[in-house]
């Protein structure tokens, strides 16, 4: 089922399009179709979504229909709208251009390369004193056989007590501890999703979550975020009624890429029309634990469920250390069992030196994550003020939490940007790895991971190739590389 936007809708996307640049030199319906085209190639507009019908396009932005009628057919002439009478007309690509989304790729080994495409830290110190304890546990589980699908019972216990410290009551019961957070968002979407089933993403999104999706033949349809407010409620939840899918993928925490926060409201809304549609709510937190500048977490997603209609993943990736391959999934008990029998086809269980690691870094939590915070907090800001010196005339919306920045750059060429960058030794992941269909060419990630004095560095370099690309051509293959 196509995806239908209203005139409404439509018209807040668009906003101020009268007032885009070169709107002086152009008819009217010239400007609107340019605004449209904008929408798509930045992904606020997904593609395969039929566009409002011109007499209400025309009431909702207060101009004639004639305009309206003559936006539309050169938006088709340009290959960004298809029309069937009788059936409206829908977004795309010219060409029906595709571009697939990335996964993870082994990195080049290089020692001299800044790598931006990775958002995740080095270890904290205090990796090696867990180690160490956590050897010291060892012999206690050394008696039995080791497997343990649902995961250690001492770590089960510390996932759990965390999330009651969140708001949200949770037992051992309904925690299964996975061999990372992809791990535990692949064993979900087997167990959910039947090659070929409706799932509803964010654009932009996890890269790695579209590999998953893609590995399971999903259909998927896009819900764009505005780049500076997050979550439009009415499209979401609209988007969700029309399409009914058999999944929603969402990363509410500090959203990768974006930083965005979603509001308690919108949460509670989103649960309350998951569970009217029959909708299962898939919520990867993995960025919860990092709130910058004393922001406040709202309360988690699940809060608000009732019906066991959500499903939570995290795990110790971005707040801790991506070396330490643990993750979980919280969900109802039964769920939980379900999940471990689908395991065992493919992997019985997580290292049990790696969770009692996780077990010692849970207890010291409170000291590790306060220490994470002021030094994301502080490459950050480093970060935001090499852009506004170097790239001024990038727009960048300052994220309350997380670790990368979203970046509207000063024209389509994030993927031109990556390749350049690569030669000056920055390795970039460029707008269209997070989305679908070969849109947010106007955007770029870059998280603030590495220390101050590399960011820095690679904005210099990122700026220099940038007005490079005004005066020549870099065409030219890349091998893909790891966008984390």
């Amino acid at each position: 089922m196509t995806t239908q936007v209203r005139g409404g809708q439509l018209a807040r996307l668009l906003g101020q399009w009268h007032a885009l640049p070169g709107r002086r030199r152009s008819p009217d319906y010239a400007a609107l179709a340019a605004a449209v085209r904008g929408l798509l190639a930045d992904g606020r507009l997904p593609l395969g979504v039929r566009l409002p019908a011109e007499r209400d396009l025309a009431e909702a932005l207060r101009i004639s229909r004639t305009t309206v009628s003559a936006a539309y057919r050169q938006l088709r002439e340009t290959g960004h709208l298809a029309s069937r009478r009788g059936a409206g007309s829908w977004t795309m690509l010219p060409g029906t251009h595709r571009v697939a989304s990335s996964g993870l790729w082994t990195p080049l080994d290089d020692r001299d390369m800044i790598d931006l495409g990775v958002a995740a830290l080095a270890a904290p110190p205090q990796l090696v004193p867990a180690a160490r304890a956590a050897a010291e546990d060892l012999p206690r589980y050394l008696g039995d056989a080791g497997y343990h699908p649902t995961g250690i019972i001492e770590l089960r216990e510390a996932v759990a007590q965390g999330y009651t410290a969140r708001g949200l009551p949770t037992r051992a019961e309904q925690i299964m501890v996975t061999s990372g957070t992809q791990h535990a968002l692949d064993l979900v979407l087997r167990l959910m999703l039947t090659p070929g089933g409706p799932v509803l993403v964010e654009s932009p999104t996890y890269p790695n979550g579209l590999a998953a999706l893609a590995a399971r033949r999903a259909r998927i349809t896009t819900h764009g975020l505005a780049t500076d407010a997050g979550w439009d409620g009415d499209l979401l939840l609209g988007s969700l009624r029309q399409s009914r899918p058999k999944l929603a993928y969402l990363i509410p925490e500090f959203h990768n890429p974006t930083g965005h926060l979603m509001p308690a409201d919108l949460r509670e809304r989103l649960v309350a029309t998951a569970h009217t549609i029959g909708t299962d709510l898939v919520v990867d937190e993995s960025f919860v634990d990092l709130p910058l500048d004393g922001t406040r977490l709202p309360p988690p997603t699940a809060a608000f469920d009732r019906h066991s209609r959500v499903i939570s993943i995290g795990g110790m990736s971005k707040p801790y250390w991506g070396g330490l391959r643990i993750g979980w999934v919280r969900a109802s008990a039964p769920q939980v069992q379900r999940l471990a029998a689908a395991r065992v086809g493919g992997d019985m269980a997580s290292p049990v030196l790696d969770q009692l690691v996780a077990v010692h870094l849970l207890a010291d939590a409170a000291t590790i994550v306060a220490a994470r915070q002021r030094q994301l907090t502080a490459q950050r800001d480093v970060l935001l003020d090499a852009v506004a010196a170097r790239l001024p005339e990038w727009r960048v919306t300052v994220p309350r939490g997380g670790v990368t920045l979203w970046a509207e750059l000063d024209g389509p060429i994030s993927s031109a940007l990556a390749r350049a960058a690569e030669d000056v030794g920055v390795r970039l992941a460029p707008g269209p790895r997070f989305g679908l269909d070969g849109t947010l060419e106007r955007f770029l990630r870059l998280p603030f991971t590495l220390p101050a004095a590399d960011l820095v560095e690679a904005v210099g370099r990122i700026a220099t190739v940038r007005y490079d690309l005004d005066r020549v051509g870099r065409p030219g293959w890349r091998e893909p590389v790891v966008i984390a």
